[in-house]
């Protein structure tokens, strides 16, 4: 538990400790199982202290175990850990480390001490069909080999890449629910203006945010009218930067919760900003409070799109206040809207006949 010296109260973050110098200050750090301690700062109860909270984290989780040494060079698990202190793997967002990460080291329990110039498209086909019954998570898998090798190729530390030749698996799926406006009016029953949840909902739908969004909101990106902000997928990289009117709902929404003043406008029950993780958990538990609990914050971001085509918007237009890249995924909103219209007139003249 990290102290915040401020005002003499416990931060209750994982993985947060503290010590004391020769001076008498207090130093909080992130100290992980197994890895080196990451230093943090900022003031603790600060946006500042959870953003160097969230990099140390990162940091740690980067960092190579103490027992780094211990793998063969040549094996899979030092390809591994090369990879996750190459400039190419701390220049991905926190997600897409924390996720390759994953897909990697399951891959290492098994595979780690094995020479990695062994590794052939038929190894890495095998180990996507032992997933074959969660095919999202086989495709991860691949794709995240793919990363390792591309990587390892460019930085000459493998000359073959045993990614090449080897399929997605294909597979149905719709991704995450589309909310019905039914679904959002039951959200609202549940949680009236005013309430934490009611606010965060707004949030999403008015800005077509992500859960990484959400919770970063505050004061500083609603000014003259308009919402402005840098989306937290791929700032990174490829930043996208949201310029868009600020919705009168939105608004009621947030005089109505008042934290206008706030950095922040969702905080947690410790007065705290949240993680992306702990909105998106503490969304669904407002989901499951309002009886839906197949519903998530990311299915808003689909149920705007889906209103802005049913209304008439272009598939430009709907790009620029979410945000997307292409047009590919924008399309989709807007041919199912058109199809619905087309069909409603069809219908009506059959009526007529």
């Amino acid at each position: 538990m990290g102290l915040n010296p401020a005002s003499n109260m416990r931060v209750p973050l994982k993985y947060v400790c503290e010590d004391v110098d020769r001076h008498g200050n207090v130093r909080c750090y992130v100290r992980t199982p197994g890895k080196r301690k990451v230093r943090i700062r900022a003031l603790p109860g600060t946006p500042e202290f959870m953003d160097e909270y969230q990099a140390a984290i990162a940091t740690a989780a980067e960092a190579p175990p103490r027992q780094a040494d211990e793998a063969k060079k040549g094996s899979f698990r030092y390809l591994c850990i090369r990879y996750y202190a190459s400039a190419a793997y701390k220049a991905l967002d926190i997600s897409t480390r924390n996720w390759q990460r994953r897909a990697l080291d399951a891959i290492a329990v098994e595979h780690g001490a094995k020479p990695v110039s062994m590794m052939q498209a038929r190894h890495v086909r095998r180990m996507r069909d032992a997933k074959g019954a969660t095919p999202a998570a086989a495709n991860q898998l691949v794709k995240a080999l793919r990363a390792l090798f591309s990587w390892a190729n460019e930085a000459e530390e493998t000359t073959a890449n045993p990614t090449i030749g080897v399929k997605k698996l294909k597979y149905r799926s719709d991704g995450h629910h589309t909310w019905t406006d039914e679904e959002i009016q039951k959200f609202y029953e549940s949680h009236p203006l005013g309430t934490k949840a009611r606010l965060a909902l707004d949030l999403l739908r008015y800005t077509t945010g992500r859960r990484e969004d959400a919770p970063r909101l505050g004061r500083q990106h609603t000014r003259d009218g308009r919402v402005r902000f840098r989306q937290a997928k791929n700032e990174h990289r490829n930043p996208i930067d949201i310029d868009i009117p600020l919705h009168p709902a939105l608004a009621a929404s947030i005089a109505a919760a008042n934290v206008s003043t706030n950095m922040t406008f969702l905080l947690t029950e410790f007065g705290k900003p949240f993680t992306a993780n702990g909105f998106g958990n503490k969304f669904k538990d407002w989901c499951r409070q309002a009886d839906l609990p197949h519903c998530s914050a990311h299915g808003i971001r689909k149920a705007t799109s889906t209103a802005l085509a049913e209304a008439g918007a272009t598939p430009h237009e709907i790009m620029a206040i979410t945000g997307h890249q292409t047009l590919e995924e924008v399309e989709r909103y807007t041919k199912a809207a058109s199809r619905k219209k087309t069909a409603d007139a069809a219908m009506q003249k059959l009526q007529r006949g």
